[in-house]
């Protein structure tokens, strides 16, 4: 019984230190950094300069289309790779091309969904 309790010991000691040291870390910021009371204090900061106009912006929904395209072409390009890898394996030749060729599929039609759906076209 006692060497069970004595293998927990390192984790009361993590879980202690995983408590305490966040605390301790917050109040010696608390306690040492310098303060401003100047209204600069609570204005905008972009590269020095002096902010203008609004702070939020509304973006045009094609820049999300694009995201989205291009996540879609970069997961594909991240599966190619791995692929490639295993295809190398004269066991698996099979497998790999069929499930490469199903996932080049599921890739295809994502590309024409987006094509019809007036994702890739700019408008200005």
């Amino acid at each position: 019984m006692a060497s069970i309790i004595d293998s927990y010991i390192p984790v009361v000691v993590f879980a202690a230190f995983a408590v305490i040291m966040p605390v301790f870390s917050m109040m010696m910021v608390k306690l040492l950094s310098p303060r401003s009371k100047s209204k600069n204090k609570h204005t905008t900061y972009e590269s020095g300069s002096i902010p203008t106009g609004q702070g939020q912006v509304q973006f045009n929904v094609e820049y999300y289309l694009y995201a989205i395209v291009f996540v879609l072409f970069d997961v594909e390009v991240l599966f190619l790779y791995p692929w490639a890898v295993v295809y190398k394996n004269p066991g698996l030749v099979q497998i790999a091309i069929i499930e490469m060729l199903l996932f080049m599929v599921v890739v295809l039609v994502g590309y024409i969904y987006a094509w019809k759906k007036g994702a890739l076209s700019w408008v200005k």
